[in-house]
């Protein structure tokens, strides 16, 4: 047992040196427990796919993985890790906040709102839907965006209208408010404190979800821009130095990440955009068809630059193909 040990960590110093391996299940989990868990993350100027239909714009980000229940971050289970953002500029479209409240937030089949849908206009967000709880009455509501001292974004109520009839007014006078016509307990992410709806930001999204300290919201050229920073770890973290020079990029140092049969211990791994003159559209449900339609290049230092050409354009090719 002892020479298996030492051979099984021999051969664990020998994947390190080469950057990356693939090993049976029981061999990764022990060199996984040996290795520092902390993976630094970082993107720049990237469209990322949370799913097919909500997608986020990520100017910028610095921050870490965080694996759920001690595991290492594995790229084909996005619920195995979540992104601590230490500083983030990240924007959603009314598009993919219509099909974030759709798809995720209120798809509970007993959620309160449904068909929902949100537009823009000036400094504005109106959200349209059916008022299930109600029998399915349409319903309008209009308000302003700010971020609470706890970091959560709060939805101001200013209009709201029900079967195009304003309602507001009427409802201030019988002394009913949000919070009492809208049950909550079968949402994720949103809270109601009274007329006003309250977004957790670190619940809103779908996985790998983003945790951090919002510290600030605003509605800037037709879409919600959310800046986040100013957290105690962001102090204390470096950025992630990227090594391939890249003007768009997704990349991860340090720790172990796990993709398709590969797990690469101290990962020195970036994720670039084949064709920088727009940003990087890149689907982590789909990365490894970016990834047979890239190539790789290995770095001196043992490191790995995959370049991969944006998910919207080999997914329109596929589909003129059929």
């Amino acid at each position: 047992m002892a020479r298996f040990g030492t051979l099984l960590l021999s051969f664990g110093l020998f994947c390190s040196s080469i950057g990356f391996c693939s090993m049976p299940p029981h061999a990764r989990v022990a060199a996984d427990t040996g290795s520092s868990t902390v993976v630094r993350t970082a993107m720049k100027n990237v469209e990322f796919h949370l799913t097919d239909r909500i997608v986020i714009y990520v100017a910028a980000l610095n921050g870490k993985l965080t694996p759920k229940q001690g595991e290492i971050a594995i790229f084909d289970d996005k619920s195995s890790f979540g992104i601590d953002v230490d500083s983030a500029n990240v924007s959603i479209t009314p598009a993919a906040l219509s099909n974030d409240m759709n798809d995720f937030v209120f798809a509970n089949p007993d959620a309160p709102l449904k068909k929902l849908s949100a537009t823009i206009k000036d400094d504005e967000l109106t959200v349209k839907g059916l008022l299930v709880s109600k029998g399915g009455i349409p319903f309008e509501t209009t308000g302003t965006l700010s971020v609470t001292p706890e970091g959560l974004i709060r939805v101001h109520t200013k209009k709201v209208k029900a079967l195009k009839l304003p309602v507001k007014g009427l409802m201030d006078m019988l002394g009913i408010d949000t919070q009492k016509l809208i049950d909550t307990q079968k949402t994720t992410g949103v809270s109601v404190d009274k007329d006003d709806l309250i977004l957790d930001p670190g619940r809103l999204l779908p996985p790998p979800q983003l945790t951090g300290h919002l510290t600030s919201v605003a509605i800037a050229n037709g879409t919600i821009e959310l800046t986040f920073g100013g957290g105690q770890d962001s102090r204390k973290s470096a950025p992630v130095k990227e090594t391939c020079a890249a003007r768009n990029f997704v990349g991860f140092k340090g720790g172990s990440v796990r993709f398709g049969k590969l797990t690469m211990t101290d990962a020195d791994l970036e994720l670039v955009d084949a064709n920088p003159a727009d940003p990087f559209d890149f689907s982590l449900d789909h990365y490894r068809a970016q990834l047979v339609a890239g190539y790789s290049k290995s770095t001196p230092q043992n490191g790995l630059c995959v370049h991969m050409p944006d998910f919207n354009k080999i997914h329109h090719a596929a589909n003129e193909s059929k």
